[in-house]
């Protein structure tokens, strides 16, 4: 699982494990790492001895990473120059190691020839609002004249921030990353994740100063496996899970087909339908289980899942009031989300499941679209807490938040490809039916979106994809999580 950290835990960490060490062990630590990953950019394109390194140093202790590597890089024999943002800021130490180890000292951004690799260490963590005015100039510059060398970040791409994963004005970007002792909120998290490229961490030995929970963490195959349910000899429709799906119109019968898709192929036991497409569902998957409704009449169920294209009149009002009232998990997307009254939701004794797109969280919150997609993390974490409910906010990076005080968790299988209508419904059904199989609601949300971005995989095998690609997916990602 990659577990990610607050500036100010890292901070604290830091402090203390520094009590325990050498002075400038830890940034010795760092730079070793970060010149190991150099090192191997460098080599996939050619070789270290000769290799042409740009490094671009802001003040401070970030910076002073970038040096010390530098002078490495040089030691072995790399043509090392440094761009400093601040000269009167540099790390002092740094620097004359730097110097030392024979690297040099760039006049300014122009007539650096050809460059081999590109060291971000303007800003680090610690960065706030965006890159200063002389960073940006010297930036564009840079990027002007070597658009195509690749960037190695030192710590975080200069201009993201740490915490949020937000982005203020321009920002490095940078094709991977090395950061230490633990991954920040703006690894994992769009816009910044983005920006990040490949992750790569340095253990510098923080691991026993970290504090549990984390605040972010990311699952892995071994995470989604463990929560997998999987049935046994005695299992039978009731054990593995029936969940109830209230979904479509007339105008919109392909999302009852595709949310009861979801689910039949997530692994529901059964799933029953109720809604004006009961022919179409009938049609595509003549094992589902119809009623006519209300839906309290349709039999037993585990788990609801209400609101793909269910319209908004009359019986879609009475039906999401009906579903609220039950007493076992309920999860809410799409035209259902519109129907909620959120008094009814925190008042629920049973768990509910909120999966909004960033637009129809933004109606929820009554702010802007671009306000949730700048604030990602703000985002999720206000809508859990305002309707005391699991928030799976949809999106380029998919987040899962709950109202107690519990890591967000980041989906890290997430794929362009997914931007497809109807893919939200067969999220909606998958994620119902492992909540009838009886995860609860984070890790149902979790493992639903994990799968459902592996499936979107499986489904497109580099072609486009449509929603019924991602159902027809969901087996086979299943079995990639099982077999590791």
């Amino acid at each position: 699982m990659r577990r990610a950290y607050s500036v100010e835990t890292v901070r604290a960490a830091e402090a203390a494990l520094m009590k325990r060490v050498p002075e400038g062990a830890l940034m010795q630590r760092a730079a070793a790492g970060l010149a190991a990953a150099c090192g191997d950019l460098l080599r996939r394109s050619g070789r270290v001895y000769g290799a042409r390194v740009l490094l671009l140093v802001g003040g401070g202790d970030n910076g002073g990473d970038a040096l010390y590597a530098g002078a490495r890089l040089a030691r072995r024999g790399a043509g090392v120059r440094a761009l400093l943002v601040s000269p009167d800021r540099a790390h002092a130490a740094g620097l004359a190691a730097f110097l030392a180890a024979g690297g040099r000292v760039a006049d300014g951004p122009d007539g650096l020839g050809g460059l081999d690799l590109v060291v971000d260490g303007i800003t680090g963590i610690g960065g706030r609002g965006g890159l200063r005015e002389d960073a940006v100039a010297l930036l564009r510059a840079v990027t002007r004249a070597h658009g195509r060398t690749p960037v190695l970040a030192v710590d975080l791409p200069s201009g993201v921030e740490a915490d949020s994963g937000e982005v203020h004005g321009e920002a490095v970007r940078a094709d991977a990353t090395v950061t230490f002792g633990t991954y920040k909120p703006g690894h994992l998290i769009d816009p910044a994740a983005e920006h990040a490229g490949a992750l790569r961490l340095v253990d510098i030995g923080l691991g026993p100063e970290l504090p549990e929970p984390p605040d972010l963490e990311a699952l892995q195959y071994a995470d989604v496996a463990a929560l997998l349910p999987v049935p046994g000899a005695e299992s039978d429709k009731y054990s593995r899970g029936v969940v109830g799906v209230v979904a479509g119109s007339e105008r919109y019968p392909g999302a009852a087909v595709l949310a009861v898709s979801g689910a039949l192929h997530g692994g529901a036991g059964a799933v029953r339908y109720v809604g004006p497409g009961a022919d179409a569902v009938i049609a595509r998957f003549p094992e589902t289980l119809v009623h006519a409704g209300p839906p309290s009449k349709a039999g037993r169920v585990q788990a609801w899942v209400i609101g793909p294209g269910l319209g908004d009149g009359r019986w879609a009002e009475e039906a999401v009031a009906d579903v609220l009232g039950a007493d076992v998990p309920v999860l809410v997307d799409a035209d259902g989300l519109r129907l909620l009254e959120p008094e009814t939701v925190r008042t629920r004794t049973a768990a509910t499941v909120l999966t909004p797109h960033a637009g129809e969280a933004a109606a929820l919150l009554g702010v802007a679209r671009e306000e949730v997609e700048a604030g990602r993390l703000a985002a999720v974490r206000e809508l859990a807490a305002r309707y005391r409910a699991t928030v799976l906010l949809k999106g380029s990076t998919t987040l899962v938040a709950e109202a107690r005080d519990t890591p967000v968790r980041v989906n890290p299988t997430g794929t362009g490809w997914l931007a497809t209508a109807g893919s939200g419904d067969v999220l909606s059904g998958l994620t119902g039916s492992l909540l009838a199989a009886g995860l609860a609601p984070r890790d149902a949300a979790s493992v639903g979106a994990y799968l459902h971005g592996l499936a979107a995989r499986h489904g497109s095998d580099g072609a486009p994809v449509s929603a019924q690609d991602v159902a027809h997916g969901i087996p086979a990602a299943w079995r990639d999580v099982r077999a590791g």
